[in-house]
């Protein structure tokens, strides 16, 4: 008797090259959630930054390019949400791991910590020290940038992720840019090409990313189709 096309051992042989695809997008999705959300961070600072950014240059067109004590607390809450929410979140995802992935994952956390803490004083020994209002507006921004900027760059170093590398490399840049043009066109700088800028790159990283998953998902079950060809042969 002649044997069925549809062979017996088909079936478990599928369900192995499924299993086997299964596995593979398992394991990529518990090595990205042990890691920093680079997309999240984006979207966060790029919100914390238009919006609170905005409030400031809105708050100085009227005072010589100084903004006013409202204004700087709307912002000096936003970024503190920012702030919170990142070292929350990079904890949180490096819980997982162990060893030196996850000290690396906690300093790196801590870090930011420990950077915004200082701030307020070297701003503060600025004012003791004489200087201006306009310079420590000038000042204050351009070491926000640079914290966060290097922070990123960090991240990079510590994750081994080209996409923070290159966020931390426009913040540095974008602060640069920013303390050039002077007050209080700083502000309108960093609301745009700063804050806007990062809610462009989380676009474009979305679709990126979305795009890598698919072609993987592809090549996943290509693999399972070959192997089952080889198994058939």
């Amino acid at each position: 008797m002649s044997s069925s096309p549809d062979r017996p051992h088909d079936g478990p042989e599928l369900a192995a090259a499924e299993s086997l695809r299964l596995i593979r997008e398992q394991q990529e999705r518990a090595r990205s959630g042990l890691e920093p959300d680079g997309r999240l961070l984006c979207l966060l600072w790029g919100v914390a930054w238009l919006v609170g950014y905005l409030v400031l240059w809105s708050g100085a067109r009227g005072s010589e390019g100084i903004p006013s004590a409202p204004a700087f607390v709307v912002f000096g809450v936003l970024l503190a949400t920012a702030v919170v929410v990142t070292i929350v979140h990079s904890v949180r995802r490096t819980a997982g791991t162990r060893g030196a992935s996850r000290l690396a994952g906690a300093l790196w956390g801590s870090a930011w910590f420990v950077a915004f803490v200082a701030y307020p004083f070297i701003i503060g020994g600025l004012g003791r020290a004489g200087a201006s209002d306009e310079v420590i507006g000038l000042v204050a921004n351009a070491l926000a940038c640079m914290i966060v900027g290097i922070m990123y760059l960090t991240g990079a170093a510590c994750f081994a992720d080209v996409s923070l590398y290159v966020l931390g490399v426009w913040i540095v840049l974008t602060g640069a840019v920013a303390t050039v043009v002077g007050m209080p066109t700083t502000y309108l700088v960093m609301a745009f090409l700063g804050g806007g800028g990062f809610l462009v790159i989380t676009l474009v990283w979305q679709v990126v990313e979305t795009r890598r998953r698919r072609r993987a998902r592809a090549g996943h079950v290509a693999a399972g189709a070959v192997e089952q060809d080889r198994t058939d042969g």
